[in-house]
């Protein structure tokens, strides 16, 4: 086996200090723009949603606002449905999924749920196609209380007054080859810890939540989703990324205790998607349709 090239910032075996997490925001470039390609397709959202502005990232020497786009006809009697995007601001079908189903479907849904959607939970991110925030920190292990990442607390805020009555959270990631080419080494380079290779699977998959599983609901997800794009299977060891495969396309996380998005609140059911938009069998479009798809039949297995 080829023993990977020692990540080009700090000392292997040393966890970063300031000078090193220096140098790595210093080699953070802006490649895409969050005003054109996000807040230009909320804008229209407005004559047909209620568009909030939920929070403010404060990254001198800019600042990046932070916007839901919610039901107008909100009615307390209905249950609530979060859909989340782009908390890892690399993830791009994240973002681009869940604007497209407010474009497309949302309106589908008007009257039977209160929706509210956050499309992208991290733009510093998304401008610069990276995991991490600028602090080098993964917002996606930090919802939790007096969290470290200005992302996930904004969310924790927005969702308070209906945090007990939302009955489904999706949130929707991406799995990619840059997850093996850089993000997972520069973790281990950050946290001073060894950087084993690991396989990506080559497909979509979901994850549940280990401690509140919700089989037939996942399962009804990826029957959706299998009409759009391919269910990644899995590898010689009957698992995706290191956890054991349930069913296809679906392994377990303990949501809440890893400080993941789709455990911010205790909805009955709880997904994250997974698209892998490098494989060979899918295109940027069929990923955004099969998170839409995702969407659509996790509203509709909840309302039933």
């Amino acid at each position: 086996m080829t023993t990977p090239a020692p990540y080009p910032i700090g000392t292997p075996g040393i966890a970063w200090g300031p000078a090193e997490r220096a140098a790595w925001l210093d080699r953070q470039k802006v490649l895409r723009s969050y005003a054109d390609d996000v807040l230009s397709r909320i804008e229209p959202l407005r004559a047909r949603f209620d568009v909030v502005e939920y929070g403010r990232l404060d990254y001198p020497p800019h600042s990046y606002p932070l916007f839901a786009i919610r039901s107008g006809d909100w009615n307390d009697a209905l249950p609530v449905v979060l859909v989340t995007g782009g908390v890892h601001g690399y993830e791009t079908s994240g973002v681009h999924g869940a604007l497209q189903f407010l474009e497309q479907r949302a309106a589908d849904y008007a009257g039977k749920i209160n929706l509210i959607v956050a499309p992208c939970i991290s733009p510093w991110a998304y401008e610069r196609i990276h995991r991490w925030n600028r602090d080098a920190i993964d917002p996606n292990r930090s919802f939790r209380a007096d969290s470290p990442a200005q992302e996930a607390a904004a969310l924790i805020d927005l969702v308070a007054p209906f945090r007990e009555r939302v009955l489904l959270h999706i949130d929707l990631h991406e799995t990619t080859d840059t997850d093996e080419s850089e993000f997972r080494p520069a973790l281990a380079a950050r946290d001073g810890e060894h950087y084993v290779p690991d396989e990506i699977p080559d497909g979509f998959y979901l994850v549940d939540d280990s401690e509140h599983p919700q089989p037939e609901f996942q399962d009804a997800v990826i029957a959706a989703v299998a009409q759009v794009t391919h269910i990644a299977p899995a590898d010689a060891n009957g698992e995706i990324i290191g956890s054991k495969v349930f069913s296809p396309g679906v392994i377990r996380y303990p949501l809440q205790k890893l400080g993941l998005c789709a455990g911010v609140t205790d909805a009955r059911y709880r997904t994250t998607t997974e698209v892998y938009p490098d494989s060979p069998k899918a295109t940027p479009e069929q990923c955004n349709a099969a998170q839409v798809a995702a969407v659509c039949a996790a509203i509709e297995y909840a309302l039933t």
